[in-house]
């Protein structure tokens, strides 16, 4: 059976230019084609929302749970 608890996501740039995305949490600035990591209360910000809308950043896929736990120390080094 599936693991029903919520994940991170992987979110890829796949606008032309660089985009800036100020979240709650954090701002994250992303290159073109670039890849970045965010965590399982980001993916429900409204402003990465409003920026997944207009198709400048996409889903990439789910986080793996052992990237989950490595960007959390991450974040609270």
């Amino acid at each position: 059976m599936a693991d029903k608890r919520r994940k991170g996501m992987i979110i890829k740039n796949v606008d032309d230019d660089p985009i800036t995305v100020e979240m709650d949490t954090r701002t994250i600035t992303l290159t073109p084609g670039e890849e970045f990591h965010i965590t399982k209360e980001e993916v429900r910000d409204p402003r990465l929302r409003e920026v997944l809308q207009v198709r400048g950043v996409n889903i990439v896929r789910p986080a793996t749970f052992e990237e989950d736990e490595k960007l959390e120390r991450e974040l609270n080094e």
